[in-house]
């Protein structure tokens, strides 16, 4: 079985191109085989974009952990001004990503592998993620517990996570990791989780 989280799917391709708005804006969207939520962007996604404002963060540059074929980075890229870096281990949502950059016109972008923050350099403002649940708890906790150390003094961390699949014991780590943590919003039992870093 091949699994959103791999690095290289092992499924046939079968690519799809459809519109979806985000932030009041009208976006394309290419996807395949092998990506997580192919037919429509998924609604813990959406939750955790129309949570978002510029406001929430300091000045500096945003980082998606986990991309998929971009919708969380790309829409934030085009409706905030600011710098996204975006994220994941799996090539072929990565090739989507980057091809999904090109057909919504957006250039504030770097799209690049990197198994969690590995190849990740440099702090941000904010590090965003809708994390891969079925990828397992130890993966979900570096995700959150090693974004501690990629953000800027009053950068901030969201996840989104539903709350059967462990939103109250991540809430818990990032408490533990940052000293604070909240629910920011809960729609249908996803949570979007914030802790600031201070």
């Amino acid at each position: 079985m091949s699994y959103y989280f791999s690095k290289q799917p092992d499924v046939a391709h079968d690519e799809q191109t459809w519109s979806f708005t985000l932030r009041g804006l009208n976006m394309r969207f290419m996807t395949d085989n092998g990506v997580f939520s192919k037919h429509t962007v998924d609604y813990g996604s959406r939750v955790l974009i129309a949570a978002i404002t510029n406001e929430m963060f300091p000045a500096g540059p945003l980082l998606d952990m986990g991309c998929g074929y971009g919708p969380i980075g790309l829409s934030l890229a085009a409706t905030l001004p600011r710098h996204v870096t975006m994220v994941d281990v799996n090539e072929r949502a990565l090739a989507l990503a980057k091809h999904n950059a090109e057909l919504n016109h957006l250039h504030n972008v770097d799209i690049f592998a990197s198994d969690i923050y590995q190849n990740v350099s440099g702090k941000f403002a904010g590090v965003i993620t809708n994390p891969p649940i079925r990828a397992g708890k130890q993966v979900v906790d570096q995700i959150l517990t090693q974004a501690y150390d990629h953000l800027l003094p009053n950068g901030r961390l969201l996840a989104v996570i539903q709350k059967k699949q462990g939103a109250p014991s991540a809430k818990k780590l990032m408490m533990t990791t940052f000293g604070n943590a909240t629910i920011l919003k809960r729609d249908k039992g996803y949570y979007i989780l914030s802790s600031q870093r201070n």
